[in-house]
């Protein structure tokens, strides 16, 4: 991480999915990542550190990292009087952003909504934000519509559910693939360099390096 941006991680829903909010000190502009729920908590933090969010990203469609976007873009909107794009993923996700209340339901869960993005994102796409540059890349298998956030210059992406320390993303199920998500891992997450930290969507912060010699699943 440069020394220009700060990130700071916070857990939200049962599932303990990793909210990303990453911000400027210079500016005190941020994006927030993957914004599953506990809206407030999210908030407090946005308050306590009098940030302005640019822009809400999601890497897929499951409820832990899509559930809080919609609350949260409204709270950010009447906070700065100024719309707050959610953008992300792929459009493939759609049915899952559409259905979270389902989702949810699922689990024994509530206070989660359906989120419309403002606009989905496609392979090779260039996000600009907090002055840097950010590549979107396509790494489905977990959902079909999974994108990573990819930053060349600070040399770490935020990868969502798709690669782990040890592990890779859930495929079990009926729109997963394991076969097409270590594919995608392979072609599009490796060969980022072994210096690159990947903040995932759950658990610690790991690097390429690490993961292409130790984690069983891309041996």
């Amino acid at each position: 991480m440069q020394a220009s941006l700060s990130l700071e991680i916070v857990p939200v829903t049962a599932f303990g999915q990793n909210c990303s909010i990453l911000w400027s000190p210079a500016t005190r502009h941020a994006v927030v990542v993957d914004p599953g729920g506990d809206v407030s908590r999210i908030m407090a933090f946005i308050i306590e550190k009098d940030l302005t969010v640019e822009a809400i990203w999601l890497t897929h469609g499951h409820l832990d990292h899509a559930g809080g976007a919609d609350a949260l873009r409204c709270e950010l909107t009447a906070r700065q009087e100024q719309a707050v794009p959610v953008i992300g993923p792929e459009r493939a996700d759609e049915p899952l952003l559409s259905s979270i209340p389902q989702q949810a339901a699922l689990f024994g869960l509530t206070g989660l909504e359906s989120v419309r993005p403002d606009r989905f994102v496609t392979h090779g796409e260039i996000l600009e934000a907090l002055g840097h540059h950010f590549e979107v890349r396509h790494v489905p298998g977990h959902t079909p519509g999974h994108v990573v956030f990819y930053d060349p210059a600070a040399r770490f992406a935020f990868v969502g559910d798709t690669l782990f320390r040890g592990g890779v993303g859930r495929t079990d199920f009926p729109y997963g693939d394991h076969d097409q998500l270590v594919a995608a891992i392979r072609a599009q997450l490796l060969p980022l360099g072994d210096d690159v930290t990947i903040l995932p969507g759950h658990g610690p912060a790991t690097t390429i390096g690490a993961e292409r010699t130790g984690n069983p699943y891309l041996a």
